[in-house]
């Protein structure tokens, strides 16, 4: 392995800005000195990258990804060569993706099948998260063998009865299970069964374009799911994390759980705080393009949103990207809406889309490194490897340019689907140089990885509750 400088650079963390130099050896940070001084100036290294003028971050860690996942008798179209490939093209160097247990399967079924899929494909490093989609006395002890083997966050859906819907007995139970040893329950918040009575109502009126997808999926249907599930972890004593959090309703039940002092957390996406309904009602069927769960909401909720970035309130931004191809795939629902796969692509767009909050004035720059690095490594397990540049940490490292311009567009970008969500969306700050372990996987704007590079990453248990 060669041994890297990193010169000129301010190097921004959660916890700090500094301008420093960074030694990278045998694929970790060895060093940080400040520029000039002997100590940097003894390196002696076989490249250097000049990172004058420019952010040196850490690798993002998108901890809430789908690829090669089936949907709606179809497959989100990137795997994980494309989607990590993409990632790294987007400065992300770290993602978590869901492993599935189908209904009447063991767990260790789907974590298995999931591995099969990854591995010898990634560009970046992965791990895993454990969907259960049929909880029972078998599965409930699977989980505490997973826990032991690095698998330590379980996620259950108060959505889509009939595929992976939990009754409320059956997420009592598992969130048990995690209080006992140590995982953290993640929840997709939104009540399934009314949702259905509503989608049946729609379509029996008519209603079949895509913005009904986003009227029957009332943002007070998240709320109540949302204060259900934290309820019930107060209950059975465990933490809570709630994914894709999108409406204001949602947000205020986790900050009055939060003031009570209650160990629950949440997850906000990049679409949920750049698009809207608006995006949904695009006429010609275009809305479907949009089509994501919990879905998009109105305009007036991005404030809230904003807000519990700010406040801490909401403490993760991650892409939940499943995409799906307008053509062929999001077309299997024209003339029902309830039919069009349900997902959208994002993986390359985080940390730029981030980084354009910061110039907005939503938030500030270690609060990016926070929400988009530090945060999700801690949430998951993976920090101080990741998240951060610290001597005896991962040398994922972003070299970044804030000043770069660049338009969001299909035409440009990396990830295997025939749209992108942000279609013509101008941002500045662009991604110059990933390092992923010490290896240059994109050198100014040229990707230089590798399928096999990436490694599985067992992962601790949640380091905020530590």
């Amino acid at each position: 392995m060669t041994t890297t400088a990193i010169r000129g650079g301010l190097v921004i963390t959660a916890a700090e800005e500094t301008h420093a130099d960074v030694l990278v050896e045998d694929g970790k940070v060895a060093a940080l000195a400040a520029p000039g001084s002997a100590f940097a100036q003894g390196w002696q290294a076989d490249r250097t990258l000049d990172a004058t003028g420019k952010y040196v971050i850490p690798g993002g860690v998108d901890a809430h990804t789908h690829l090669d996942l089936p949907f709606g008798g179809t497959a989100s179209s990137d795997d994980f060569e494309t989607g990590t490939r993409a990632a790294a093209w987007g400065g992300t160097t770290t993602i978590v993706d869901f492993a599935v247990q189908s209904r009447g399967q063991a767990l260790r079924e789907g974590l298995d099948r999931w591995h099969a899929k990854a591995d010898g494909r990634c560009a970046v490093d992965y791990a895993f998260h454990m969907i259960l989609s049929d909880v029972n006395e078998s599965t409930l002890k699977e989980m505490d063998l997973l826990v032991s083997e690095g698998v330590t966050s379980f996620k259950l859906f108060m959505a889509y009865p009939g595929v992976f819907y939990s009754d409320d007995g059956q997420i009592l139970r598992a969130m048990q299970r995690a209080a006992g040893n140590g995982g953290l329950i993640m929840m997709h918040a939104e009540n399934g069964i009314a949702i259905d009575v509503l989608v049946e109502q729609a379509l029996a009126a008519g209603r079949t374009d895509p913005r009904y997808h986003g009227e029957v999926r009332k943002a007070l249907l998240e709320a109540e799911a949302t204060h259900r599930a934290i309820q019930l972890a107060r209950v059975a004593g465990s933490p809570l994390y709630v994914v894709h959090v999108s409406a204001e309703e949602a947000v205020a039940e986790l900050a009055q759980a939060r003031d009570k002092g209650l160990p629950v957390f949440g997850e906000t996406c990049p679409q949920y705080l750049f698009l809207s309904t608006d995006n949904l009602a695009e006429p010609d069927f275009e809305g479907a393009k949009y089509v994501c769960s919990t879905p998009l909401r109105p305009r007036e909720h991005q404030a809230a949103l904003w807000r519990g970035l700010r406040t801490d309130d909401l403490q993760v931004v991650s892409t939940d990207h499943c995409p799906f191809c307008f053509s062929g795939q999001k077309e299997l629902g024209r003339g029902d809406f309830s039919k069009i796969p349900n997902g959208l692509p994002g993986i390359e767009n985080r940390m730029d889309l981030l980084h354009q909050a910061v110039v907005d004035g939503h938030i500030t720059r270690r609060r990016w490194i926070e929400i988009a690095c530090a945060a999700p490594a801690r949430m998951f397990g993976l920090a101080p490897h990741k998240g951060t540049i610290v001597p005896g940490g991962d040398a994922d490292i972003v070299i970044y340019d804030p000043h770069a311009e660049q338009t969001l567009s299909a035409a440009t970008h990396h990830m295997n689907v025939d749209y992108s969500a942000y279609e013509g969306k101008r941002v500045t700050g662009r991604v110059e140089t990933v390092l992923s372990r010490g290896e240059v996987v994109i050198d100014r704007h040229t990707y230089t990885g590798r399928p096999g590079h990436g490694r599985y990453v067992p992962r601790t248990t949640c380091q905020y509750l530590t």
